[in-house]
């Protein structure tokens, strides 16, 4: 259903809220003192029993007393504390209550398990006034807001039918700015943005805080299918009992980074899944099965883990939750978020050795409920024929034990977690993964449902793609060795022939040659047949030591260096490189330093140097790796320390402490990785765009490794880059089958668009967006549309167009060249523009944001605006172009004999280049040409179109200011410094300046103005909101032409008689704007 009027839509929302669990008793306009009273009354009502408030009403000052442990609070973070805990002291000055007078008492005012029970009451409040933190700025209403037991913890922003959802979140953080969400109001936990179409929801960052759209969300259903109607997010997130739980269970308060955070709708589902499954367990049983959560890599499984052992704690459904890591380094990772993801009252204990562990475990100290440790140390304890661990073992096992285990796809099916299972039979066991194993890629004749169980809830990659929470790839099958040239060797290896003619020339030798030659029958990818069974390709053939020969490995090295500038960004970004070995690695090293010496390169691999073969080589190759890197960085590592040395390079490709400015230091920056196995897993950098592999994977390995490059990071990077070099036809197999596997069976694609068809992308637009223009009898884009529709669609183009673009930069695309071939199909792809129209289209974009050359006006700009477009240097556009046509126009113009024609086919090319001119800069570029035209302007030497369009312009801004200080006998000094601030509407008044230039007007001037122009008397009330509204419309506007008075038939009046200043009064000739047309 659509809305016309945001009030109907309002009044709809409302209905449907009171539908849903909350009252229908809706509190109207109420200021921030009539919510605290009300919240006092709440509160007295769930605490005048005698030990509380003792029948006696909290009074103003104790409320206050509230007030100032919020505001000492400040952070959202912090007050989600508040909030969560339960309670409330203060110290009773009601004189009526004589038990309590000068003592403190403690006030429940929440408790998140009473959900639509208990004490708990849920109110909405209607166009709620909030005072504004400056004196100078109006007060402002918001639309709703959602108060649980009194306290404000959601508030809604909405938007009618036809207005993008963008503004909704705008107008609250611009709200935020404001200083609206302070006070009584900083206990707000969860913004909700809303249109008839569409819905976002984010954690409230605070006053300090940033808001950042990547954590704008959407809900969605159980299956990920987003949900935007908004009567059915009414009827879910913000429903009771869902946005009770959305409150108290489903934010974080992450400590790390000081930052309030809500869960993702697939988080919740996952975690209650958890939880429920918990709470239906029979702990006699032994050898159950929890389940498995599939959420991809990236997804934000580290919070959900969490936040499931959080509300299993909480419940009391268990005793003890350990969180199992499968590497000691991540289990450190892992307990730092946990730590900071925990309450204040909660603890998350490390467990230094197994000993320790072993203690926590038997702990009946709440604060022991919550341990991370490593599956290797879990494993650990075992019964060893009644060993020291007997007895332990049995008092843990009359415990209640739930173990989660996080990315379940590795070393959970090696022997440790059969261990674990065995000496604890009664636990129940949770595995989080992003890549699942299945069938298909069983490990010991077992997928993660016969290690775990049933699959509780899934969020596979393509999701995750579709929802923008990770990026897609774009992989690149690299050929060092042509396939024509590797049918040829193994059809003659087959044949048993040394030369083509050799194998021709037997019959036998022949039928076996030519079998290997034909594509049909011996392709160059391995397939499974219809029994399953595996048919070679021709590339099963080559022997490994294939890709060891010197001519592969150049042909490697000479791709990523010949791409390195274009894809790193110049170096903005990093890049991992997995080789298949460790002599290999340390070979790439080698050849890559050799190759080009500036590039910050390094390796990773395991240190250990055993007595097997090569063992000298590794040991050579790791001390000139350690050894380069102690000298570029200034470190110290050596073989020891290596595992510091790794954790130093994982902070420098993270940009994590201490190099979380490293960016501003490229001199510190890693550009290449070179890796065997390390860091394709569990390893998160949004720094991270590209990964090189010259390696086998399939399955699960190719999405994990794929994964380090997929975290978002904003336009420069819009997917994830992958070049893989070995058996690439294999490998390309490899690749399909994986994404089938994990992408759910989602119809969404994880791969980008190729250059090809990022290049026919970009065409299609653009024509869409010049029918737009052509439609609206516009010619050259010189102007936007005047129908807001078509506006919105351009913008919706341009938005498009520029994904393409950015995509099609990082594939090989550059302004310089304008035809392009498809290296598949032969296809020639011509661009239909250039970089002087793109940028003539970005011009016109930015005008929609600032409202030029769009007829009509609303408070709401109805298009959906992306900042860094409008942040795009337009100035760039080649005047050079556009001076070349003005010369050529003058010349014929000054030309005795030039032809009439030839002189307006002269013009009408000078005039497509003012397409390139903002909307004002046309005006008076067409100003200018009249004069020429009329012969009132002499053109100089060395003067440039340009210049003269600048030079006119200048002039009428300084007309402009100086006409309206004499109309209104104001303080010109004073307007033209505001002008200069280049003010808008939120800081027009800002430190009252524009109230002062105000009260430079001379009233009577002003009067006779007006009078003059309206033809009637006015009086002086009117005359000052007539003068607020023409110089707010001046300034705001950058200046506007306002005109002297004329007689309504036009005819020559004396002005005189209206105004005795007139004949001082400049004069711009062209172009004006009536005041009383604006």
């Amino acid at each position: 259903m659509a809305f016309d009027k945001e009030a109907a839509f309002e009044q709809a929302v409302i209905n449907l809220l009171s539908k849903n669990g909350w009252s229908d008793n809706v509190l109207k306009n109420y200021s921030e003192q009539d919510l605290l009273r009300n919240w006092a009354n709440i509160l007295f009502e769930n605490n005048k029993d005698i030990d509380r408030l003792n029948n006696c009403p909290l009074t103003d000052s104790e409320m206050q007393q509230i007030i100032e442990q919020i505001e000492a609070l400040k952070t959202p973070l912090k007050l989600n504390g508040f909030i969560n805990g339960k309670s409330v002291s203060v110290v009773r000055d009601n004189t009526d209550d004589t038990l309590h007078l000068g003592k403190e008492v403690s006030l429940k005012i929440y408790d998140r398990r009473e959900i639509a029970g208990g004490d708990s009451c849920y109110q909405i409040v209607q166009q709620p006034k909030f005072p504004t933190k400056s004196k100078i700025l109006n007060n402002r209403r918001g639309d709703l807001m959602l108060l649980i037991n009194g306290m404000p913890v959601i508030h809604i922003e909405l938007k009618k039918s036809g207005i993008p959802v963008s503004q909704a979140y705008h107008q609250i953080e611009k709200y935020s700015h404001e200083g609206v969400f302070t006070g009584l109001f900083s206990l707000v936990q969860i913004f909700v943005a809303m249109t008839p179409e569409e819905t976002v929801y984010f954690a409230n960052p605070g006053i300090e805080g940033e808001f950042n759209p990547d954590y704008y969300f959407h809900w969605a259903d159980f299956n990920n299918e987003p949900i935007n109607q908004w009567n059915k997010i009414v009827s879910t997130m913000l429903s009771i009992p869902m946005a009770h739980q959305l409150i108290g269970f489903y934010t974080v308060a992450d400590d790390s980074d000081g930052v309030l955070k809500v869960m993702r709708s697939y988080q919740y589902y996952a975690a209650s899944a958890i939880s429920d499954k918990v709470a239906k367990t029979k702990w006699d049983e032994k050898n159950q099965l929890g389940g498995f959560v599939w959420h991809t890599t990236g997804s934000g499984k580290t919070m959900t883990s969490f936040k499931s052992a959080q509300l299993i704690a909480s419940s009391k459904d268990a005793d003890k939750v350990v969180f199992l890591m499968d590497r000691i380094e991540l289990g450190t990772q892992s307990l730092k978020e946990y730590r900071g993801f925990a309450n204040e009252n909660e603890d998350v204990q490390e467990t230094e050795n197994t000993g320790v562990l072993i203690t926590k475990l038997k702990s009946s100290n709440p604060a022991d409920t919550l341990i991370v440790t490593s599956i290797q140390k879990m494993s650990n304890i075992k019964d060893e024929d009644g060993g020291l661990n007997a007895e332990d073992i049995e008092k843990i096992n009359q415990k209640r034990i739930v173990f989660i285990v996080d990315e379940a796809h590795r070393s959970t099916f090696g022997d440790m977690l059969i261990t674990i299972k065995n000496t604890f039979p009664k636990a129940i066991f949770f595995g989080f993964t992003g890549t699942p194993i299945h069938e298909e890629n069983q490990k010991k004749k077992n997928t993660t449902t016969t290690v775990f169980g049933n699959e509780l809830h899934r969020y596979s990659i393509a999701d995750g793609i579709r929802d923008k929470n990770v990026l897609g790839f774009d992989p690149y099958k690299v050929m060092t060795f042509k396939d024509k040239d590797v049918r040829k060797a193994v059809a003659l290896e087959k044949a048993k022939a040394e030369t083509e003619q050799e194998a021709i020339a037997d019959p036998k030798k022949s039928k076996v040659y030519y079998k290997y030659m034909d594509s049909v029958k011996v392709p160059m990818a391995g397939y499974k047949d219809e029994l399953g069974g595996y048919v070679k390709g021709i590339e099963d053939y080559l022997p490994n030591s294939q890709y060891r020969t010197e001519e592969h490995i150049n042909a490697v090295v000479k791709d990523i260096l010949e791409n390195w500038v274009t894809l790193s960004h110049n170096g903005k970004f990093h890049a991992i490189f997995a080789t298949s070995s460790i002599p290999e690695a340390i070979n790439y090293y080698c050849v890559i330093k050799d190759a080009i010496s500036d590039l910050k390169v390094t390796a990773l691999f395991d240190p250990n140097i055993d007595n097997n073969g090569g063992a000298v080589y590794k040991e050579e190759g790791l001390v000139k790796i350690i050894e380069d890197y102690n000298a570029r960085y200034r470190q110290s590592f050596t073989i020891p320390t290596f595992a510091k040395m790794k954790k130093d390079i994982a902070a420098r490709l993270a940009h994590k402490k201490p190099y979380e400015r490293i960016e501003r230091e490229p001199d510190k920056q890693i550009d290449l990785l070179i890796v065997v196995d390390q860091m394709l897993t569990g390893f998160d950098s949004k720094w991270v765009n590209t990964l090189y592999l010259d390696k086998m994977l399939e399955y699960e390995n190719i999405i994990q490794a794929f994964s380090r490059t997929n975290r978002l990071f904003g336009p420069d990077k819009p997917f994830g880059t992958i070049k893989y070099y070995r058996r690439p036809h294999t490998m390309e197999k490899n690749i399909e089958a994986a994404v089938k596997l994990y992408s759910g069976e989602k119809p969404w694609g994880l791969f980008a668009q190729h250059l090809p068809e990022n290049l026919k992308a970009m065409n299609d637009i653009f024509e869409e967006i010049s029918s737009l223009f052509s439609n609206a009898g516009i010619n050259n884009f010189e102007k936007l549309p005047e129908d807001i529709t078509v506006c919105r669609k351009f913008a919706k183009c341009l938005k498009e167009l520029n994904e393409h673009l950015e995509a099609a930069k990082i594939q090989g695309f550059r302004w310089d060249v304008s035809s392009y071939q498809d290296e598949e199909s032969g296809e020639v792809i011509d661009m239909l523009f250039d970089e002087r129209l793109y940028l003539v289209l970005v011009l016109r974009y930015k005008e929609l944001s600032s409202g030029e050359g769009v007829s009509g006006g609303s408070d709401d700009v109805p298009y959906d605006l992306v900042s860094y477009i409008t942040e795009i240097d337009t100035g760039v556009i080649d005047s050079d172009y556009m001076n070349s046509r003005f010369e050529k126009y003058m010349k014929l113009l000054q030309l005795d004999g030039a032809t009439q024609a030839s002189i307006e086919q002269a013009e009408a090319e000078l005039h497509k280049t003012f397409a390139m001119l903002s909307q004002e800069e046309q005006k008076y570029a067409d100003i200018f040409l009249h004069d020429i035209q009329r012969g009132d302007v002499q053109v100089e030497a060395g003067k440039t179109f340009r210049d003269y369009i600048t030079e006119y312009l200048a002039k009428a801004k300084n007309d402009q200011v100086h006409r309206i200080s004499s109309v209104l006998g104001l303080n010109e000094t004073m307007l033209r410094n505001m002008m200069s601030l280049k003010l808008n509407v939120n800081n027009i008044n800002e430190f009252g300046r524009f109230d002062e230039l105000k009260k430079t007007v001379d009233k009577s001037k002003a009067r006779q103005y007006f009078e003059a122009i309206e033809g009637r008397k006015i009086i002086p009330p009117k005359v000052n909101v007539k003068v607020d509204n023409l110089l707010r419309e001046f300034i705001l506007s950058d200046g506007v032409d306002i005109i002297l008075p004329t007689d309504r038939d036009n005819e020559k009046i004396n002005y005189l008689e209206y105004y005795p200043n007139f004949e001082d009064l400049p004069m711009v000739a062209e172009g004006k704007v009536e005041y009383g047309d604006k």
